[in-house]
Parts: structure tokens; C-alpha cells; sequence
């Protein structure tokens, strides 16, 4: 206690001691205590017992809410460890009129605001109440702060929209225009010099909620994608993410997408920008164009997940024109850069079964191929789960083509046996029957 009493002395002095001992005061109705108690909760705080910290803190926090900002940032720490501990929403009410006392008495609401918006979000999951008033702290953060938002608060930001908007509490138009708030504040802060990172990671999220919430229809997109075109036309950074945001929603056919390819190509023709035009000329149905830009891409592409995309496409092409085995061939070199490409496989799958007739000499030869390719529907749907429903429609419909057992009778072939299956397939598989 001695050494307490010392540290009082030490603390009235170099603050030129109280004149006026009152909850206005800095050290508030009484000095001595207030030190006394700060110094015993920072020392359970320091130790994880936030229970025991608890009473000396509540005095402070009573008696002296102008001491010092460690009341309102060790009480935050205290009340969310206290929540999790007991599950009482008394503690969360605690931890949200910490947040307005600290504005009260410290001030920097927009800061304050996001963090408090962003606790009692992700304190109070699934309450729809408690959901649209973190929303309403966030957005007043976001608006009072601007430029000088954290990443992290823009984060839980639009998190949250995204999760008001599939309730059916926040509209598509409130959805759009915060989407486009959000996305042109990461965009300023891609260069910041400490936190570049956490501003993609931002602009990346967005993008993908965006998306899945299906909100975005070609129209909706086409109206403020356009201007920002218009305003930067030889921008290719802007001209890359407009074609990204058109080919991703698969808007391809609005006349926006051509003059953006046309415009990203001439101002720097990369392989993506190779790409879109292949998707240009592919909806034309110019199959040469189509692939000589295909070829292009894949030539100057350096991502592994980029170019097993173009080598989909061409698999694609070669199946539309009957070309089997080089839609197997293209397909396997898009699954040799991304083993978990499921829409190859399924190429692969629908190559067999429509060239069917290319294989053997007779109706069982021609229906033995219906098994290799149940065997790719099956591996499409296993390695990724987007394809799943047509992997099994299709598996449904050429099962019945299987050969009958009558059939693999005069073939020596019997249920579960290893079949090979030649050719320009050159399959294994195992026999069995409709």
C-alpha cells in the first residue's frame, strides 16, 4: 500500500495536482482512488481475470470517465472476455454504452462508431434487430470517416449488408450504391504504403458478395459501369475490371463489353485482353477469330488458373464442331494447370458420349463408351461441386445406354470387370450394365 500511496504523490505531481475534485476533473471525485483503482483493473487485465478486474474499473469508469482513454479501451476487452464467458447481453449493453461515453469524453465518433458497430454485429449473429443497428453504426462510421475509414470496419460493412439484403431488410438499390461506395474507397486506398493488402482483400470480398447476391443483371451493370468507361476510356486498369465484372456476370453481349475488349486490347494486348476478345468473337459464333485469340492468350498467359480457363474454351469450340479428341486434348491440358476444373472433365465426359460411334464396330463397342464417360460425369462432380447438377442429369441419361448383360455375354464380359475401352479414347473402366 506504501508503495501505492508513492505513486499517488509521484501522479498528483507531475499533473500539478486536482484543484477541483468532481466527475469533470480529470482524476474525478477522488484522486487517490481512481489511480489506486486503475492501477488494480490494469493489473487484472494484464493477468486475463476480467472478473476480478471488473469492481475497481466500474469505479473509474463511474467516478472518473475523463481519466484516461484505457478506461473505455480496457473496459471493451473486459465486457467482450466477460460475454464470452457468460453469455449475458447485459455485458453486451455495457460494452455499447462504453463506446458512447468514450465518444463523450474522448470524442473521434466515426472511429469509435465503426468499432462499436462491428462488436455488437458480430456479438448478437442472427438477431435482425441488433443486425440493422450495427449496420446503422457502420454506415455513420463510413460516412464521418471517408477516406480515413479502416479496411476492416468497410469490411464488416458490407458484410453485414449482405447479410441484410438476403433478409429482405436492405434493398437491391441500397445494396448497389453502397457496393459502389465501398469498391471506389478501396480502390484510393490500393497504394496505401502500410495497408495495400487489406485494401484488396476489401475490394475482393465485395466483389464476390456483389456477385453471389445476384443483384447484379446485365441492365443494372451496363448503367454504372458505362460512365465510368466513358470517363476513362484509356484507363486500363478501369478497362480490365469492367471486362472482368461483364464476362464474370456473363453481360458479353452488351455492346459495352465490345468497345471495352476493343479498347483494352489496343491499349495493351495481354492474354486477358487476348481472351476478351475471344469471348467477342465466340458469341459471334467467329469460331477461326475465336481461336486464334485463344492462342494468343494461352501463348502469352502466365497464370495457371487463367490459361486452364482458355484451354476450356478452346476444349468448348472443339466439341461444338465435333471435334472429339481435341476437345479431350484441350481439356486435359486446362486439367493439367487446375486439376479441380470440374467443366473439363465434363467436356471430356460429353466428347465419349457424343462420339460414340467413333469407337469399336459393333452396338456394344458403341454403348461401352457410355461408361467412360459416366466414369468423367462422376469425377466433374467430385472434384467440383458447380457442376454437380448437370454431372448427374447427365449421368442419369447415359446410364440407360449402358450394354446389356446379354450383350457383354458373347464378350466374355461380366459385371465389375476391368474394361478398356481404345482408341482415341483409351480409357479404362468397369463393366457394368443397364
Amino acid at each position: 500500500m506504501r508503495k501505492i500511496g508513492v505513486f499517488v504523490f509521484f501522479a498528483l505531481l507531475l499533473n500539478g495536482g486536482v484543484k477541483a475534485q468532481t466527475l469533470d476533473s480529470k482524476f474525478g471525485v477522488d484522486s487517490i482512488k481512481t489511480i489506486e483503482h486503475a492501477s488494480v483493473y490494469q493489473e487484472f487485465v494484464k493477468q486475463k481475470n476480467y472478473r476480478d478486474a471488473l469492481p475497481s474499473w466500474w469505479y473509474v469508469f463511474n467516478n472518473a470517465p475523463k481519466f484516461q482513454l484505457k478506461t473505455y479501451t480496457q473496459g471493451v476487452i473486459i465486457m467482450r472476455n466477460m460475454y464470452a464467458q457468460t453469455k449475458n447481453p447485459a455485458y453486451i449493453d455495457t460494452l455499447m454504452m462504453i463506446y458512447d461515453q468514450r465518444v463523450k469524453n474522448f470524442g473521434n465518433e466515426g472511429a469509435v462508431l465503426g468499432q462499436k458497430g462491428y462488436d455488437l454485429y458480430q456479438l448478437t449473429l442472427g438477431n435482425d434487430a441488433k443486425t440493422k443497428e450495427a449496420f446503422g453504426y457502420l454506415s455513420k462510421s463510413f460516412e464521418l470517416q471517408g477516406a480515413k475509414t479502416d479496411p476492416q470496419i468497410a469490411k464488416m460493412l458490407f458484410a453485414v449488408a449482405d447479410d441484410l439484403l438476403k433478409k429482405g431488410l436492405l434493398t437491391k438499390d441500397e445494396y448497389i450504391q453502397l457496393y459502389l461506395k465501398v469498391t471506389e474507397y478501396a480502390e484510393g486506398g490500393k497504394n496505401h504504403p502500410k495497408k495495400a493488402e487489406q485494401y484488396g482483400e476489401l475490394k475482393t470480398t465485395a466483389d464476390a458478395f456483389f456477385f453471389n447476391a445476384g443483384v447484379a443483371d446485365c441492365a443494372t451493370l451496363n448503367s454504372f459501369l458505362a460512365p465510368k468507361f466513358e470517363k476513362e476510356p484509356g484507363n486500363v486498369d478501369v478497362l480490365k475490371e469492367i471486362a472482368r465484372f461483364l464476362k464474370r456476370s456473363e453481360c458479353t453481349e452488351l455492346p459495352l463489353f465490345t468497345n471495352v475488349a476493343e479498347a483494352l486490347y489496343k491499349a495493351d494486348p495481354s492474354a486477358e485482353a487476348a481472351y476478351n476478345l475471344a469471348i467477342l468473337f465466340l458469341k459471334r459464333q467467329e469460331y477461326d477469330k475465336t481461336e486464334a485469340y485463344l492462342k494468343e492468350a494461352i501463348e502469352k498467359g502466365t497464370d495457371p488458373l487463367d490459361k486452364a480457363e482458355y484451354y476450356l474454351r478452346m476444349a468448348q469450340i472443339s466439341l461444338s464442331k465435333k471435334q472429339f479428341a481435341e476437345a479431350k486434348k484441350h481439356s486435359l491440358e486446362a486439367l493439367k494447370l487446375n486439376p479441380n476444373l470440374g467443366a473439363a472433365y465434363m467436356v471430356i465426359g460429353k466428347a465419349y458420349a457424343f462420339g460414340n460411334k467413333s469407337y469399336g464396330e459393333d452396338d456394344f463397342d458403341h454403348a461401352s463408351v457410355f461408361w467412360v464417360a459416366v466414369d468423367k460425369f462422376n469425377k466433374a462432380k467430385q472434384v467440383d461441386a458447380s457442376v454437380a447438377e448437370e454431372a448427374n442429369e447427365l449421368i442419369k441419361t447415359y446410364s440407360q445406354y449402358f450394354p446389356s448383360k446379354d450383350e457383354a455375354f458373347f464378350r466374355g464380359v461380366q459385371p465389375g470387370n476391368t474394361f478398356k475401352v481404345g482408341g482415341w479414347i483409351n480409357e479404362s473402366t468397369t463393366a457394368r450394365f443397364r
